[in-house]
């Protein structure tokens, strides 16, 4: 497969392994409303930010949506938008790199860009998330009017990239009300709205169903030139529920296709319904309209309006999957995913992550109005915490951070070894889980209430019993992370226990 060179390529694609995992620091004043409905929003660099959510999320993410500067040296000035090629290169490849790592398995990522970057992006994103998992490239009509200021072509559209985390991932199909009016029910049919039509001829050719149907008055009714959908006997099965019937002249079979029946319409590549996907004008007049003091120039100059955003996630989710933006810009991504019911993780580095996102996402708990509410009809409700970045868990050496409370250490702990996030419980014990029938345990911090010198920190008799008790039906085989270990190797080998010892043993997954 084709790849890009760029300056500093060498070092960028290993960049991802060398950030550092950091903490997720709570900072509850700027949380609001339910803080446990599952939304994050996050105030630091998000390549940091990233790294720091692996250990929690990784796999879990359902769809991620990014709208990074485009390199035009244009963008809103909230963002650095006039980065060299290399910059730009260099910026994004670690970003997708731990993108795809939370990606989940059904999940899929959709990158908005334009002209001047969207090709090399397509090809570092063949190489990040596999070509074979490229799915399409979405045309959005971005603007309601041309630039008649130019002195080439008018800029009035945007390319979404699409990638899915495995091969064949499947979109939502979507329901077009314009395209169901026909749909109606005067005869109350209790399968629900109906049409009448003469959709009985097979798509293919098909010998063996090019037979004539008699009707009741001795019409004979000849098949379709293909033949007809289905055999003679499903005909009649069909004409005794009353799907197919007679027409009245008795020179036809009609056909009632009913509404529940309809799987809805593949979506398009082509976005250009203003009314449904909206524009960017539209978008700064919903800002506007959020942030009524504060003077035009001081916001978001191309922002996403929430009916481009809403269509995304309609394709790619379903209620209560989890959404991430890890360039969130003014918090739409955030506000959509919570009017339609989705959980979402939205990260932003700048001060605006507190003067934008966070009094936006205010209003949306509150029931404000604007954008897509009426049409999802939201009310309010819910709620996010709100994030820094802390210290590192590491320090330089590979270390543990003293202050290190358990279940942080834990999270890593499992992530190191698994390759997947861990589910803090609702009461800590030693003994972390099982998975691929291994467990893990970690004897740390005084779990067991003991901080003496030779206490719960260290694996013995008493403290493998203590993590025995925790485990439940799982048994053996196990691996003990601990400060050392008092019990024989004959022993661990006879228990079939792997012992680890921290700090040394203690690593970050790369």
């Amino acid at each position: 497969m084709p790849t890009l060179r760029w300056l500093t390529r060498d070092d960028d694609v290993r960049a991802a392994e060398k950030v550092a995992y950091r903490l997720l620091e709570e900072v509850p004043e700027l949380s609001y409303g339910d803080r446990d409905a599952g939304n994050m929003l996050i105030q630091g660099d998000n390549l940091e930010a990233l790294k720091a959510l692996l250990p929690y999320y990784a796999g879990q993410v359902k769809c991620i949506y990014i709208d990074p500067p485009y390199n035009t040296g244009s963008a809103f000035e909230h963002y650095d938008d006039n980065l060299e090629h290399s910059q730009w290169l260099a910026m994004m490849w670690p970003r997708l790199e731990l993108l795809r790592e939370l990606l989940a398995e059904d999940g899929s990522i959709w990158v908005s860009i334009d002209d001047r970057e969207g090709h090399y992006l397509k090809v570092i994103m063949d190489e990040v998330f596999g070509r074979k998992n490229y799915v399409t490239t979405v045309v959005w009509r971005s603007s309601d009017s041309s630039n008649n200021n130019v002195t080439q072509f008018s800029q009035d559209h945007n390319d979404t990239h699409i990638y899915g985390r495995k091969p064949g991932w499947r979109p939502n199909f979507l329901d077009n009300p314009e395209k169901r009016k026909h749909f109606k029910n005067p005869d109350g049919d209790p399968r629900g709205p109906w049409f009448d039509g003469n959709n009985m001829q097979n798509p293919g050719l098909r010998p063996n169903l090019q037979f004539d149907v008699t009707a009741p008055d001795g019409t004979v009714i000849k098949h379709p030139p293909n033949g007809w959908r289905w055999s003679w006997e499903t005909i009649q099965d069909k004409m005794r529920t009353g799907e197919i019937r007679f027409s009245n002249d008795n020179k036809r079979l009609i056909r009632r296709t009913y509404l529940s029946d309809m799987p809805g319409l593949p979506p398009s590549t082509l976005w250009t319904d203003l009314k449904i996907t909206s524009h960017n004008r539209a978008a700064k007049y919903e800002l506007k309209s959020l942030f009524p003091d504060q003077a035009v120039t001081s916001l978001f100059t191309t922002p996403k309006p929430e009916g481009f955003i809403s269509q995304v996630l309609e394709v790619a989710t379903n209620p209560d999957d989890l959404v991430l933006d890890s360039f969130l810009g003014s918090g739409t991504t955030a506000a959509v995913a919570q009017k339609m019911g989705r959980r979402y993780i939205g990260i932003e580095m700048g001060d605006h992550a507190v003067t934008h996102c966070v009094p936006r996402l205010q209003k949306v708990v509150d029931g404000e109005q604007g954008g897509i509410s009426k049409a999802s009809e939201w009310q309010g409700g819910g709620g996010f915490r709100f994030y820094r970045l802390g210290p590192p868990v590491f320090t330089e050496d590979g270390q543990i951070q003293p202050d290190i409370r358990f279940p942080v250490l834990a999270a890593h702990v499992w992530f190191s070894e698994t390759g997947g996030p861990w589910t803090e419980p609702q009461v800590l014990t030693p003994f972390l889980g099982a998975a691929d029938d291994h467990g893990y345990a970690l004897l740390y911090n005084g779990i067991l209430g003991d901080k003496s010198v030779s206490g719960g920190n260290v694996l013995t008799r008493k403290t493998l019993a203590a993590i025995r008790a925790a485990q439940g039906d799982f048994t053996v085989p196990l691996t003990v992370y601990g400060e050392r270990t008092a019990l024989s190797e004959a022993t661990l080998k006879t228990e079939q226990i792997e012992f680890k010892q921290t700090p040394y043993d203690v690593k970050a997954r790369k």
